[in-house]
């Protein structure tokens, strides 16, 4: 047998074991670079990708950095073809759609805790400002949660006319706003609560109670409603000239 030959059935035996390993035991006891390689497999059917992987843990941190760099740096490092790239970067998507499936239509969301956690997957890994949209039926039921629209890394284009067509559409008796702030601070800015009270004018139109803008940040999060902020855009006191309230983020219309 050839040298060639060796080394293919090193790898082809390589490639077994790590997947009997990962069917045995797991990804918990799995260095980042051996769960990277078990990943880039399915990219790149043949030869030794040990050293992609570690070169792309070297360039972006970790697993995380791999799946969330962007496209064409991605392609810039040694190894990487378009399949690996796109694969990788299928990762953070397929990730929060499942997190969103599991979330299980039909149970009572009662507090601002469980809504924050309904909505929390649609923003997994998310480097841009994005929308979400919780309704809920007569009883808090979970009728619909999902992404209204995506923007740029500061804002984000919200059309009220969506959520009042997704409203109607579900007969929805509850609606919760959601959107992320990527900078890592999620005090809501004055272009949050001026986007708030247009919603509440919109909403109270139609008889659907808007409950509660949630803005996301990391783990951070803050209720308007919580914070007495949904008191506010109902007209007792001015919104735009409320204590501690910065410009950081703005709505587009």
């Amino acid at each position: 047998m050839g040298e060639t030959g060796k080394k293919k059935n090193v790898h082809a035996g390589h490639r077994q074991r790590l997947k009997e390993q990962f069917l045995r035991d797991g990804l918990e006891h799995m260095e980042p670079h051996v769960v990277l390689e078990l990943l880039l497999f399915y990219a790149i059917p043949q030869g030794n990708v040990n050293p992609l992987a570690h070169r792309l843990l070297e360039r972006f941190g970790n697993l995380y950095g791999v799946c969330n760099a962007p496209f064409e740096e991605l392609l810039a490092v040694e190894g990487v073809g378009h399949n690996t790239a796109v694969l990788l970067q299928m990762m953070l998507p397929l990730c929060r759609e499942l997190q969103r499936q599991n979330s299980q239509d039909g149970e009572r969301i009662i507090n601002t805790e469980m809504a924050v956690q309904h909505l929390r997957p649609l923003f997994f890994g998310r480097k841009e400002e994005v929308v979400a949209l919780l309704l809920l039926d007569s009883r808090g039921c979970r009728l619909y949660a999902g992404v209204l629209c995506v923007g740029s890394v500061r804002t984000v284009p919200v059309y009220i006319r969506d959520v009042v067509r997704l409203i109607i559409q579900y007969g929805a008796d509850t609606a919760i706003l959601a959107h992320n702030h990527p900078s890592g601070s999620a005090i809501p800015s004055q272009g949050d609560i001026k986007a708030t009270e247009d919603v509440y004018r919109a909403l109270d139109a139609i008889d659907c109670r808007f409950s509660d803008h949630l803005i996301l940040a990391g783990e951070n999060y803050v209720s308007l409603s919580s914070a007495g902020l949904m008191e506010i855009v109902t007209g007792q006191e001015n919104p735009m000239q409320h204590s501690g309230l910065t410009a950081e983020t703005e709505f587009v219309y």
